[in-house]
C-alpha cells in the first residue's frame, strides 16, 4: 500500500495538483467517480453491465479508490485499520447468527 501511495502522490505533485488535494475537493471528486462507476450499471442488470463494460468498471473503481487514499493521506487515516475497527462494529451490530 505504501508503494502505491508513493505513485499517487508523485503523479499528483508532478502536476501540481497539490493545491487543489483538499478535504473537500478530494471527498467531492471520491462521489463523482463513484457515480461514473455507477453509470456502468444503469439500464442494465448486473451480468449485462460486466460484460459489456468490465474494463470501464476496473477503471472507475480504480478512480475511487485512488482518491480515498489521497483523502486518507491528507488526514493521517490509516484506512486499512480503520477498515478492521469498522469490521468490527458491524460484527456486533450485525452478527452472523440470525442474518440472511
Amino acid at each position: 500500500m505504501k508503494e502505491l501511495m508513493q505513485k499517487i502522490i508523485e503523479f499528483r505533485d508532478e502536476r501540481g495538483w497539490a493545491s487543489y488535494h483538499n478535504e473537500k475537493d478530494l471527498a467531492i471528486s471520491i462521489s463523482l467517480e463513484a457515480n461514473e462507476l455507477l453509470e456502468n450499471f444503469q439500464w442494465r442488470n448486473s451480468e449485462e453491465a460486466v460484460s459489456e463494460s468490465k474494463q470501464n468498471i476496473k477503471e472507475e473503481m480504480a478512480d475511487v479508490f485512488i482518491y480515498l487514499l489521497q483523502l486518507a493521506e491528507k488526514m493521517n487515516v490509516d484506512l486499512e485499520e480503520e477498515a478492521f475497527k469498522k469490521m468490527e462494529k458491524n460484527a456486533l451490530k450485525y452478527p452472523a447468527k440470525g442474518c440472511k
